[in-house]
């Protein structure tokens, strides 16, 4: 399921208009991004969780010539599956 996709299912079950149901998705993706970017953790009861990981720097290697590279300190959103979902999808 893609944005959009999300956006017309949520319309068709509230019956609302596809722009309100849009408006709505865009203000909880918003949400979470800014709850994220100000380094809160987000948890969603049988859902999941997201929070920001933080890697430190370090050096690596060019899989294609073999030279060393250093990469660069790095913050990444994480997904965790909660409980509930992933005994629903396990079966």
């Amino acid at each position: 399921m893609n944005k959009s996709e999300l956006i017309e299912s949520l319309a068709a079950k509230k019956t609302l208009s596809f722009k309100k149901a849009e408006e709505v998705v865009n203000a909880v993706f918003a949400s979470m991004t800014d709850a994220l970017l100000s380094g809160d953790r987000i948890e969603i009861r049988g859902f999941g969780s997201f929070v920001v990981k933080e890697y430190e720097a370090y050096t690596g290697r060019n899989p294609k010539t073999g030279e060393s590279i250093s990469v660069k300190a790095k913050k990444l959103p994480f997904f965790k599956v909660g409980k509930e979902l992933k005994e629903k999808v396990s079966g």
